[in-house]
């Protein structure tokens, strides 16, 4: 027979086991269908062990006082401060992290530099809200300037007058956006040269930091305030040249912009003139092409490109021209053209002078036409010949 104690031993020994079977079920039906995921996090992160990291998705704990964090203006509340530049471009201030005055005179160069540091971070902010502001001003601009030469495009495919005044009129808004344009990339140039003014300095901080190093007198935590301030303006040493090098970048390509649609203005104008649309412009791939000027002979050989026989009034010549010279051009884009004014030799030593001098001022008249439609004028070679087979002047244009 059992005794009391022995049967006490037994219970305590049968309890232990189901209370393991218990807990040992939990564990596999955790493992099999999950637990209460609420309840069990929560008090897995309360009992966690000293020394183990949170959980990356728990709240973070809130910034020291008198700390911010990296990319804030100091002192403020939000997120950080920044100005947006353009697609791409953000300028964030470097936080200048405040320091301690330790007594030193070292010490006192310390904060004279910080301060000075400081002092270039609002520079930076201002520098980068202008180049956003000139960018928008660029912006609508070109969208003015697009606008009125569409509008113009369309009036002459269409058909009108020559020198319809509803045109000049609008030709000149066109002009007055450009100028526009213009007036832009002289405020960009100011810009680039405030910026550069700020490298400059910037670069004079970061040497007198690393000079500072080397002076007598400092204890422990002016290098370590050095050593941070350094740090701080290398980041803005880095802010300073990604902002010369976007302002540059504007500079380059709004200059090129404005050259390209000036030549295209004038050759817009040329059509107004004569009150028909003659295509796309000669201006802009002359513009692209090598600039190594042309050759020019004193008598043109071979075939000419186009012959424009002027055996009446008003010869309208300027069509079949610019699609020869379009031609030409799309085969030979350095190409350059002489002009030679023909005059015939029949008749009288007046009636052959007098025709010499209309052939003379035909040619000239080409080459102003081939000027407007965007040929430059160091491209053109012009000169005079006679011709005893042709009756009337004629004006000849040849490729070299």
């Amino acid at each position: 027979m059992l005794r009391i104690a022995d049967s006490q031993r037994v219970l305590t020994l049968i309890l232990a086991a189901a209370a393991f079977s218990l807990a040992s079920c939990g564990s596999v039906d955790d493992a099999m269908f999950g637990g209460d995921s609420s309840s069990d996090q929560v008090a897995a992160a309360d009992t966690s062990a000293p020394g183990t990291l949170p959980d990356a998705t728990s709240a973070s704990a809130p910034a020291p006082s008198g700390s911010s964090m990296p990319g804030t203006l100091p002192g403020a509340a939000g997120g950080a401060s920044s100005v947006a530049a353009g697609p791409n471009v953000s300028i964030t201030p470097v936080v200048i992290e405040p320091g301690t005055d330790t007594g030193t005179a070292v010490g006192q160069k310390v904060a004279q530099v910080r301060a000075d540091v400081a002092g270039l971070q609002d520079k930076i902010v201002s520098a980068a809200q202008r180049l956003a502001d000139l960018r928008g001003q660029a912006g609508a601009s070109a969208a003015a300037y697009h606008d009125t030469k569409a509008r113009i495009t369309t009036h002459l495919q269409m058909g009108t007058t020559r020198g319809n005044p509803e045109l000049v009129a609008q030709w000149n808004t066109a002009q007055t956006s450009l100028d526009e344009l213009t007036a832009n990339i002289n405020a960009l140039n100011a810009l680039g040269t405030d910026v550069s003014g700020y490298s400059s300095r910037a670069h004079f901080d970061l040497d007198t930091i690393q000079a500072t190093y080397n002076v007598s007198g400092a204890v422990d935590e002016d290098h370590r305030q050095l050593s941070v301030l350094e740090d701080e303006t290398d980041q803005t040493v880095v802010l300073i040249d990604r902002l010369m090098r976007q302002v540059s970048e504007d500079v380059q390509r709004q200059t090129a912009y404005v050259a390209n649609e000036r030549a295209n203005l004038t050759t817009l104008a040329s059509a107004i003139k004569n009150g028909e649309l003659y295509g796309s412009e000669l201006g802009a791939p002359m513009i692209a092409s090598s600039t190594a000027p042309a050759s020019y002979g004193a008598t043109p050989s071979g075939a000419a490109l186009v012959t424009i026989r002027f055996d009446r009034a008003d010869v309208e010549y300027q069509q079949i021209l610019y699609t020869a010279l379009s031609q030409a051009l799309q085969s030979r884009p350095g190409a350059g053209f002489d002009i030679v004014g023909v005059s015939p030799t029949r008749g009288t030593a007046t009636a052959v002078q007098l025709a010499q001098t209309s052939a003379r001022r035909h040619a000239q008249d080409v080459m102003r036409s081939m000027t407007d439609m965007g040929v430059p004028a160091t491209r053109l070679g012009i000169s005079s010949a006679t011709d005893p087979s042709i009756t009337n002047s004629e004006v000849r244009v040849y490729v070299r």
